[in-house]
């Protein structure tokens, strides 16, 4: 593989015309004296009023070595010290240059000015020198090729940095889960993934999952950890879309002028200016009108939008984090919601499991939530060992619907601290708040299944149980005999000569369920 330095000239430290110029130390021209390093070609980059001076380091290097082909690269610069300009210059060139797979590139970045030096690292970070870092230092008596250093920027190569990296990512993926030690795979991969986009980019984040998945909680530390990154400078704006109606949700995102409607007296910035700089949070965005949306799309794309009764657009340059727990694909179908909106911010999609998918990390958010109780009352609670175990054993039972997600777990722990005498929860006090619970998920009960199934059976039983029962009890009431609904029920069953018995089976089938015959 052949080794090809780029570099600048050397205005000042490649200087030399005299014989006494071989007892200097010339970067340009010592990189090529070095006994471990063979440099095949030189690529020099330099002004045009150094151009007699670049042929004398030419004709130098070819002196000493003679296998080296050096190029002269006339780079012009309007203001030397302009960052962007020399940026772009620099940037044109790397585009144009015809880097190959089989040469080995180094970024010498010893010579020319302290910004010409920042504009070549900076292209070598983001690749566009698919290079490395050399820095050349003379010896003390700067007669000797002195010393060079290779930098390699691709950072997994350093173990000591890398290790960095992933301490950096764990804090970060933990800061997000609130410190909460989670277990299940799924959802620690899961926040890996938000972890790194999150900091990656300000590109629209959307978390979709049911009510009480933790949708604003997530967005709230996804704005904390970039900000205590400085990934962003300005404010944290949360806004449910659910709340906002009519010209009151034109108004509430995008601000009016002064005189825009009846009753505006005073102008209004709007949430959407609030955000500049910052990240705006819009939660239940399948909520937002067609017109709020078309809007929103314009402020995503353009930076810019108008109030209401403005003429001239404001602009506000925000990170956006969506969330619903609507299908939004349904909702363009059915035309709730536009298709070019979704395209927009469905980039990075994130799905928040609910509480009864994530079974292994209910005990983890049990201990979260009585930390959090305690913080927030200066009151610490605990469990008896026999409390604990009641709770956990019907959190994780069929009976525990969690339809409220992490809200329904924070409701329940409230309520269960607030009552412990002592500071200490007990197992009455479980037993209390699981009634609650399960009248509180429980559908309206069917008068039939109230009448005739036991009310602690019912409290267990899965909805599937209890729409099967409802229709079996139905064909039982209107029958003369058990046999005679075996029969209707097993009919199926009866044409293959599957079923011998279909009262016994019948009967069996009410039994699980506490049910007799004689009593129906």
């Amino acid at each position: 593989m052949k080794t090809v330095v780029i570099g600048f000239l050397g205005s000042v430290l490649d200087v030399g015309k005299t014989a006494d110029r071989w007892r200097a130390w010339r970067p340009s021209v010592a990189i090529c004296r070095q006994p471990d390093l063979i440099v095949d070609r030189f690529e020099l980059l330099h002004s045009r009023r150094d151009a007699t001076l670049a042929a004398q380091v030419r004709n130098d290097i070819r002196s000493v070595s003679p296998e080296t082909d050096v190029r002269l690269h006339p780079i012009e610069f309007d203001d030397a010290w302009d960052f962007e300009h020399v940026y772009e210059t620099l940037f044109s060139f790397a585009r144009a240059y015809p880097f190959t797979d089989n040469e080995d590139y180094l970024v010498h970045i010893t010579t020319g000015t302290h910004v010409a030096q920042i504009c070549l690292f900076l292209l070598t970070e983001a690749r566009w020198i698919p290079g490395r870092l050399l820095q050349a230092s003379p010896s003390r008596d700067r007669s000797t090729p002195g010393e060079i250093k290779i930098i390699d920027l691709d950072l997994s190569r350093y173990d000591g940095i890398a290790s960095r990296f992933r301490q950096a990512s764990a804090e970060g993926v933990s800061f997000l889960k609130n410190g909460i030690a989670t277990r299940n795979p799924a959802f620690n991969k899961l926040i890996d993934r938000i972890e790194h986009v999150a900091l990656a980019t300000r590109d629209p984040l959307l978390l979709t999952g049911p009510t009480g998945a933790g949708k604003s909680r997530l967005a709230r530390r996804i704005y904390e950890l970039k900000k205590s990154r400085h990934a962003i400078k300005g404010d944290f704006v949360d806004v449910n879309c659910a709340t906002l109606r009519g010209d009151g949700a034109m108004s509430a995102l995008f601000g009016h002028t002064k005189g825009a409607f009846t009753g505006a007296q005073n102008a209004r910035p709007g949430l959407l200016r609030a955000a500049d700089n910052g990240l705006l949070f819009l939660d239940e965005i399948g909520e937002l009108g067609l017109d709020e949306q078309a809007m929103l799309l314009r402020a995503l794309e353009e930076k810019s939008f108008l109030p209401m009764g403005a003429d001239t657009p404001v602009h506000s340059d925000f990170q956006l984090i969506a969330g619903t727990n609507r299908d939004l694909p349904s909702r363009v179908r059915e035309g709730k919601f536009r298709d070019d909106l979704l395209a927009r911010i469905n980039l990075w999609t994130f799905p928040l499991p609910g509480l009864r998918a994530r079974p292994e990390d209910l005990e983890p958010n049990l201990q979260f939530e009585l930390e959090n109780y305690a913080q927030r009352t200066n009151t610490r609670v605990t469990f008896s060992k026999e409390a604990r175990k009641e709770f956990l054993d019907f959190a994780l039972s069929p009976a525990a619907a969690w339809k409220g997600n992490f809200r329904d777990l924070n409701g329940a722990v409230t309520r269960m601290a607030t009552l412990a005498l002592g500071g200490r929860i007990a197992v009455t006090d479980v037993w209390e708040e699981t009634d609650r619970l399960r009248a509180a998920w429980d559908e309206p009960a069917n008068e039939l299944l109230t009448t005739h199934v036991a009310p602690e059976v019912l409290a267990n039983m899965d909805l599937f149980d209890k729409l099967q029962l409802e229709k079996v009890l139905e064909i039982c009431l209107r029958s003369r005999s058990l046999s005679e609904a075996g029969r209707e029920l097993f009919s199926a069953s009866q044409k293959r000569k599957a079923s011998t018995n279909d009262a016994d089976r019948l009967r069996k089938y009410l039994a699980r369920f506490g049910v007799e015959w004689a009593r129906l």
